[in-house]
C-alpha cells in the first residue's frame, strides 16, 4: 500500500526531473524581497517602518533590495519622455527581479499617498504577477484600514497576493522611540511577524 500511495503522488505531480531540479535550485536562494515607501525622505517615519519590516526579513534569511526615491526619483506616469526613463527602466528591473515586496505607505485624505500610487502605477503584470507582498501604513491620527484595504486593492488588480498579517501605525509621531524602534511591543511583534509571512509565501509560490 505505502509503494502504491507514492506512486499515486508522483503520477498527479506529474513534474520531470528537470522541473523538480529547477525548484530545488530555486528554494536553495534566499527569497529576494524589495521595498517600497510612500515617503520621499529617507527620515520619515514610515521609511522607519519599511527599514523595520525589512530588517526582521534580512534576518530570517531574505535577500533585501530598496528603490531610494531620493537618488532615483520616478517620473509621473504620462509625463512627458517618462516613457524612456532610464530610472523607470531600472525600477521595473528591480522589481521584476525580486520574489516579494514588502509596502509602506502613509494614510494621505484616507488613502495611499501619491508617491506609493505613482509606484505602483509603473508596475505591470510581467514584473509583479503570482508575487508576495506585505502591506504596512502609517497614520497621524488614529489607527485605520483605509489605506491598507487600498493598497490590497492595488495588489489584486495586479494579479498578485497579500499575506494575511498587516501593519498600521497610528499617532506615528509618537510611534518611535529614540533608538528608531517601535515602542509599542505587540506592533513590533506584528511587524516582524508580517516580515515572516512574506517569506513563508513566497517560498511557497516557488513550488
Amino acid at each position: 500500500m505505502r509503494i502504491r500511495a507514492c506512486e499515486a503522488n508522483i503520477r498527479w505531480s506529474g513534474k520531470t526531473y528537470e522541473e523538480t531540479s529547477t525548484r530545488r535550485s530555486m528554494a536553495d536562494e534566499p527569497v529576494r524581497v524589495m521595498g517600497l515607501s510612500g515617503s520621499i525622505s529617507a527620515s520619515s517615519a514610515n521609511q522607519s517602518l519599511l527599514t523595520l519590516a525589512l530588517r526582521a526579513a534580512e534576518q530570517a534569511g531574505a535577500e533585501i533590495v530598496r528603490w531610494d526615491l531620493e537618488e532615483n526619483p520616478l517620473p509621473l506616469v504620462g509625463a512627458a519622455d517618462s516613457w524612456e526613463d532610464e530610472n523607470v527602466k531600472a525600477f521595473q528591473k528591480m522589481a521584476k527581479s525580486v520574489d516579494a515586496f514588502i509596502v509602506s505607505s502613509p494614510e494621505y485624505h484616507g488613502s495611499v499617498s501619491g508617491v506609493i500610487k505613482n509606484q505602483f502605477d509603473w508596475l505591470y503584470f510581467e514584473h509583479v504577477e503570482g508575487k508576495t507582498f506585505g502591506l504596512m501604513s502609517t497614520l497621524g491620527g488614529q489607527t485605520n484600514s483605509n489605506t491598507l484595504n487600498h493598497l490590497r486593492l492595488i495588489v489584486r488588480w495586479l494579479r498578485a497576493w497579500t499575506v494575511p498579517t498587516q501593519v498600521a501605525v497610528g499617532k506615528v509621531k509618537n510611534a518611535f522611540n529614540d533608538d528608531g524602534e517601535l515602542a509599542d511591543e505587540e506592533l513590533a511583534n506584528r511587524v516582524e511577524k508580517l516580515a515572516h509571512e512574506v517569506i513563508d509565501h513566497a517560498n511557497r509560490m516557488r513550488d
